[in-house]
């Protein structure tokens, strides 16, 4: 499916003319982790920010003016490499005072280390509660301010459609065709693990976002139909939804939201109408769930929510022909999924040498 087709939430509002990430300061990321490093131990964790370069080359170039192993090291999550962005990552310095010390003070080109502690364990990946944005969108003609106000507003009531966005698909786009054609016809095999994993997820990633678009048209986006799987906001527990109307009565509250399907051998299925409508997804793509045995331990399956939170809103207009835009989004969730919504079209752009999330320092090669 072509990322600028997936239906809109808002197709009532016109699209907004603007322009994101005009300039590399335009759009900036701060990680925020769901606990703080406990001051020592054996990791070494450090908060970088980082400008105009990957999450996996910062990480390896702190590693090396360290002189630790990179494949040793551990982050949460892959941030925008086009961007001003903060995170943590963590490397195993055995708890050595001299190497903290060291840290404060490396010189990393087009990074800056912002605080330097210790923690027992590594920091391994989703290990995040998610990440705040603000982004700034130029070219805003003020008359159009209201409604990009309105788009936004109604966003952090209902949750934002949870679509991956177009860089999950890799700069061409085609990385989902690759793996149906490599998985399930005769093209060719990725080279090595790394990018069959790369390219399963992308695979599933298009999937769900069509489940995802068939819910949105039939205006089940946030709503639960019988059989749905509801993940519960507060402790991400999952279960069937049994009485429609109760669950309803809870995801309008944002209290439960339902599922999607990231289809896989050991996904867990839905039932009753949900189920038949994942089923139907699987038959439009020519597969069948015994076709996802060929997915293997590279993509076992799981649920992913249709919406998520827009926390934190906060928006900046004026006369000028620029918005301000800030946000709290939860691990997982696209900023670009947001502000599509808004200018009513791709938001994001895929960037040269781009990996997905589940990315680890430890699956780069020796140096």
């Amino acid at each position: 499916m072509n990322f600028a087709a997936l239906p809109y939430l808002t197709p009532e509002i016109a699209p907004i003319p603007g322009q994101l990430r005009a300039n590399l300061e335009d759009f900036q990321v701060d990680e925020v982790l769901p606990y703080e490093p406990e001051g020592h131990g054996d990791h070494l964790w450090i908060r970088f920010e980082k400008r105009n370069r990957t999450t996996p080359d910062t990480v390896r170039e702190i590693a090396r003016a360290l002189e630790l192993d990179p494949r040793q090291s551990g982050f949460a999550g892959l941030k925008d490499k086009r961007a001003v962005t903060t995170q943590w990552a963590s490397f195993f310095s055995q708890g050595s005072k001299t190497v903290a010390d060291r840290a404060r003070t490396i010189t990393v080109p087009d990074a800056r280390v912002l605080d330097v502690t210790a923690h027992p364990r590594k920091l391994k990946n989703g290990h995040t509660r998610g990440n705040r944005f603000q982004l700034r969108i130029a070219g805003v003609p003020p008359a159009r301010h209201a409604d990009f106000v309105a788009v936004l507003e109604r966003l952090a009531r209902e949750g934002v459609p949870n679509y991956f966005g177009a860089q999950r698909f890799g700069r061409d786009g085609q990385n989902a065709q690759r793996a149906r054609d490599w998985l399930f016809s005769d093209g060719p095999a990725p080279r090595g693990r790394f990018e069959k994993k790369f390219l399963v997820s992308a695979f599933q990633s298009q999937l769900f976002n069509e489940c995802l678009a068939e819910r949105v048209r039939r205006n089940l986006f946030s709503a639960a139909v019988p059989g749905d799987l509801m993940k519960k906001e507060d402790s991400g527990g999952i279960f069937v939804a049994h009485d429609v109307d109760e669950a309803n009565d809870r995801a309008a509250r944002f209290l439960i939201s339902p599922t999607g399907p990231m289809f896989g051998p050991r996904m867990r299925w839905p039932e009753s109408d949900a189920a038949a409508l994942e089923r139907d997804i699987l038959t439009g793509a020519g597969l069948s769930e015994q076709d996802l045995k060929r997915l293997g331990r590279l993509g076992e399956g799981t649920r992913r929510p249709l919406r998520v939170k827009l926390e934190e809103l906060d928006i900046e207009t004026g006369s000028a022909k620029d918005v301000v835009v800030r946000f709290l989004l939860p691990k997982g969730a696209f900023a670009t999924a947001a502000m599509r919504e808004v200018l009513k079209e791709d938001a994001s752009l895929p960037e040269p040498g781009y990996t997905p999330a589940s990315t680890h320092v430890s699956e780069f090669p020796r140096s």
